[in-house]
């Protein structure tokens, strides 16, 4: 973490303790949000073995952090990662799929919150198609 993104508030009025305030993660160059965008943030709670959402896309960026156990998480191009509670993630929408964003726990509910900057009059998900699928297989980062 840089400096510039350091923060300590101080708490002149001494009535309690100042809050704390910590960078969970930053995305240098992030891509902008559509222009007109509606921010929108959800929760997404997957039971044990969920695999979460088919594969899809967002019309604009997306960042998330995960509140409850793990989830697997991957792009177009990138593995599989697993990304863990108090763990963040990010994707920069547009034509880039979203593969996976399933519990990768078998035995707990895991949890995540993300904030996506949606297009306007545009979905917040929209599901991938299996012609698209095979047609863009090339692109996906061999696995396991």
């Amino acid at each position: 973490m840089s400096t510039e993104h350091a923060h300590y508030l101080d708490n002149p009025d001494k009535s309690g303790p100042p809050p704390q305030i910590d960078v969970v993660a930053t995305v240098p160059g992030a891509p902008p949000a559509p222009e007109g965008a509606e921010a929108m943030t959800i929760r997404v709670t997957l039971p044990p073995k969920s695999p979460g959402a088919p594969p899809h896309r967002h019309s604009g960026p997306a960042y998330g952090y995960v509140i409850k156990g793990a989830i697997n998480f991957e792009l177009e191009g990138e593995p599989v990662r697993v990304v863990r509670a108090g763990e963040s993630f990010w994707e920069p929408g547009g034509d880039v799929i979203h593969y996976q964003d399933g519990n990768h726990l078998t035995d707990e509910e895991s949890a995540f919150v993300v904030t996506m900057f949606c297009a306007p009059g545009q979905p917040m998900l929209t599901v991938v198609s299996q012609e698209e699928l095979e047609a863009r297989r090339d692109r996906r980062a061999p696995r396991p």
